[in-house]
């Protein structure tokens, strides 16, 4: 028996297209004799859809032509009903309601409401196995601002950096400023705390480029970070695999940026229209390092991941300061673009291997999950107890 494995994909996201490109890429590699795949693409509106159509990447030309083309769907968020629903059935209708049932879900939603934790909250609350980080690490991982928190409690070096929201910017912006020149000094990096792919990401090397740089950021996010730009920079990737007590880090990969630091155009705009994404862009695999260094960056990588309790398979962003050698976590994506399957590769396993890794760490984690205990046996109302208080000190008559 086939496991049917839904990938669902798109999104309400600047990273939309993104996702898109990830995900035929993830559908493809897959061993069709083992899998049944069913895509979900999520329109920019929120609305799920599936179907052939959605496997050629040619028709998302016209987004609109995709989901006139395809069926829409829906799931029920009831615990237990891993079902796929059609969502355009009458009451009376005679036709099955059901597309499929899902056996395990693989998001592949890049960016805000995909890779943030919202949708895994989704899975979890109707509790079929998906692969990828839950939503607790997924957060943590999205929020540059609380990653590079918990990474400095934890002993993994980040940059020095300056956090605020976006009222804060609008209501005390003179003291921002003096905070970032005071502690940071020019040039620094800003950045939408949580956004990936470089989306309103700018350098500022004085304090009109820093208004203008923040201002841009501040349009796509509520909370903005400030950090230290390393100027000697050498950009380092690591990919890890695995769950946050035994996992493996891959070889390392330095991407090829154009200007001071790796931008969207960099990631996702060197290849051709069938070879988009970020195996696209330019980039030394393995990375041109020493052998003593690459080991500290996949070490320290493998502790991004653990740190963050993270699962599946996720990229480790870092940093080298060619100046005095310091290595720094930059940031890590939870869904990485192309789920680094080419550095899997560069590390023996195969995109197909990956996948299959992938879908049985989701049904791993399942089953520890059903091994804790969530609801005790006794009713406290069967008892007499718990109505007492439900109404204030006097009790409460039913």
């Amino acid at each position: 028996m086939k496991t049917n494995v839904a990938v669902f994909f798109g999104g309400r996201s600047v990273e939309h297209e993104i996702s898109v490109i990830s995900a035929l890429q993830a559908i493809n590699a897959f061993d069709k004799e083992k899998y049944n795949i069913i895509p979900v693409y999520i329109s920019k509106q929120g609305r799920w859809y599936t179907g052939e159509n959605l496997l050629d990447i040619r028709n998302y030309r016209d987004l609109k032509k995709v989901v006139e083309n395809a069926e829409e769907v829906f799931m029920r968020p009831e615990y237990g009903d891993y079902n796929l629903y059609k969502a355009n059935i009458g009451m009376f209708s005679k036709r099955n309601p059901v597309v499929a049932e899902l056996h395990v879900v693989i998001p592949v939603l890049h960016g805000t409401n995909g890779e943030d934790g919202i949708f895994e909250g989704v899975l979890e609350t109707i509790g079929i196995p998906y692969a990828g980080c839950n939503t607790l690490s997924s957060a943590n991982g999205m929020d540059k601002i609380t990653m590079k928190m918990i990474l400095r409690e934890s002993g993994v070096p980040v940059v020095d950096y300056v956090w605020f929201t976006d009222r804060q910017w609008l209501s005390s912006k003179e003291s921002i400023i003096s905070e970032v020149e005071s502690k940071l000094g020019y040039p620094v990096i800003v950045k939408p705390a949580n956004l990936g792919s470089s989306v309103g990401i700018g350098k500022a090397s004085n304090r009109q480029e820093l208004i203008s740089k923040i201002d841009n950021a501040e349009k796509f996010s509520q909370r903005i970070i400030v950090e230290h730009m390393i100027e000697q920079l050498k950009e380092i990737n690591c990919s890890v695999l695995g769950d946050a007590d035994e996992h493996q880090s891959s070889v390392c990969e330095e991407p090829i940026k154009t200007g001071d630091f790796l931008s969207y155009e960099d990631k996702y705009m060197g290849g051709s229209k069938t070879t988009a994404g970020m195996q696209a862009s330019e980039k030394r695999i393995p990375a041109d390092l020493p052998e003593e260094v690459s080991e500290k960056i996949r070490t320290m990588a493998g502790e991004t991941f653990r740190v963050l309790s993270c699962h599946g398979v996720s990229r480790v962003d870092v940093m080298v300061d060619e100046k005095d050698n310091n290595i720094y976590v930059n940031e890590i994506n939870t869904i990485p673009g192309s789920l680094s399957f080419y550095l899997w590769e560069a590390s023996g396993i195969t995109f197909p291997q990956l996948m299959d890794k992938l879908v049985q760490l989701a049904l791993k984690r399942k089953r520890a999950i059903e091994r804790k205990t969530f609801t005790y046996d006794h009713n406290i109302f069967s008892l007499g107890g718990g109505v007492k208080g439900a109404k204030g000190a006097k009790g409460s008559k039913f």
